[in-house]
């Protein structure tokens, strides 16, 4: 199946299950295609009942659709007209947010305008994209899609909406780098588990919970689920069990450098940059973000398999060639 087809599953959904003519029918087919492919049979369910609480029954898959032409048979030319529109706005909007270095916001940008633009659909979306490169927050956002377009967005029902579609699927344009395991990709990932909504759960490294299809991970699991992931797959593999780490100093000493971890000699979390820090707590219960100086970190540290960039080298050089220098000057006092 083509990347383009499964990727329009997730955005059609809210189109065909909005008419209850083509629910019955078109339920089954996405719910396959999902479950078969992305994992993500309860995704229209989700994210209908988020913004219109409606009750729908869950679909009984049939394995036998799991295919393009059968998609495209169950269809008449209307309907296939519609896909083909979507899937077409779709790339143009992935086109544009790459182009603008915000490909971590694609989905974002993808599931408003599936959501809201039905009325109002556009051709030509710099204008559009462009108003994700800017804003500073979602609140901006939101304010700026109404004045350019009219169109206004409650944020509450955007937030749970998008979060519930977040914690469904793992956001497979965060990675600036799926061929290595890099610091910026891992700072990437905690801010996508915290956009997400993962839970705390014991022994979780970020796979869903069957039972209430949400996204779990404890303390170390928010980094060994990164470790473990493959982002060509799409699966969590099992090659790291334990998290294993090296403390480089104290804070004092931390480069400015997303992706570095912090240590408070009990919990971990990732730095994320601008005085932030993510970490999933189990007092709190889910993936949390807060400020360094919040928290009791003591010391900051880099983690075994994750490649770090030339400044965190750099400074780890620093820092060990004034231990060095430390020590031998106390030796010269001993003697």
């Amino acid at each position: 199946m083509s990347a383009a087809i499964i990727s329009v599953v997730k955005k059609i959904a809210i189109y065909i299950l909005s008419d209850k003519e083509k629910r019955g029918k078109f339920l089954v087919i996405v719910g396959s295609i999902i479950a078969g492919v992305l994992g993500l049979m309860f995704l229209p369910v989700a994210v209908l009942s988020s913004m219109g609480n409606m009750e729908i029954e869950q679909p009984q898959i049939d394995k036998s659709l799991f295919n393009e032409s059968a998609i495209m048979a169950s269809m008449d030319s209307e309907q296939q007209a519609k896909i083909d529109e979507i899937q077409t706005a779709g790339q143009e909007i992935e086109i544009k947010m790459s182009e603008k270095n915000i490909r971590e916001q694609t989905i974002k940008a993808q599931l408003i305008y599936f959501s809201y633009f039905e009325s109002s659909p556009i051709t030509d979306f710099e204008v559009y994209t462009n108003l994700f490169a800017t804003a500073a927050s979602d609140e901006i956002l939101l304010d700026s899609i109404k004045a350019n377009y009219g169109i206004e967005i409650p944020y509450e029902d955007f937030m749970r909406s998008y979060t519930l579609v977040m914690n469904s699927t793992i956001n497979e344009y965060m990675f600036s780098d799926s061929t290595i395991k890099n610091c910026a990709d891992l700072a990437a990932w905690a801010e996508n588990a915290y956009i997400s909504g993962w839970g705390y759960m014991n022994g979780f490294i970020g796979e869903r919970n069957e039972s209430d299809r949400i996204r779990y991970c404890d303390n170390a699991g928010l980094m060994l689920g990164y470790l473990n992931y493959d982002p060509t797959k799409k699966v969590f593999g099992s090659d790291y069990d334990t998290l294993v780490y090296t403390e480089q100093g104290g804070l004092d000493t931390m480069p400015e450098v997303a992706g570095v971890g912090l240590f408070d000699e009990t919990n971990h979390g990732i730095y994320i940059g601008n005085g932030e820090v993510i970490y999933c707590s189990e007092t709190v219960g889910y993936v949390t973000k807060d400020l360094v100086s919040n928290g009791n970190w003591t010391s900051w540290c880099t983690y075994e398999s994750v490649n770090y960039s030339q400044e965190v080298q750099d400074k780890i050089d620093e820092i060990q060639n004034v231990e060095e220098e430390s020590s031998d000057e106390k030796e010269d006092d001993v003697e």
